[in-house]
């Protein structure tokens, strides 16, 4: 008796897309939709309206979590 294996469609982020809905953003980022809008409502993450959907743009990511390791960095007095 043969058993079929159940395909699980795994979901991938598009590299091409210059803005990112708050959920794919949050994911991205590794927190949770609520922080991510938090994220944005304090001005850390910058964000867009189109329309009237709240959007992150892709580079926003990159700039916020080189803020992040600046300021940790010079919090801990760490280094590269």
């Amino acid at each position: 008796m043969t058993t079929a294996t159940p395909t699980v469609a795994l979901v991938t982020a598009d590299p091409t897309l210059l803005l990112l809905t708050v959920e794919e953003a949050a994911r991205r980022l590794g927190v949770g939709r609520t922080t991510c809008f938090a994220l944005i409502a304090s001005g850390e993450l910058e964000s867009v309206k189109v329309g009237s959907l709240r959007r992150i743009p892709a580079d926003a990511l990159a700039v916020y979590v080189a803020r992040l390791r600046h300021g940790s960095t010079e919090a801990w007095g760490g280094g590269a």
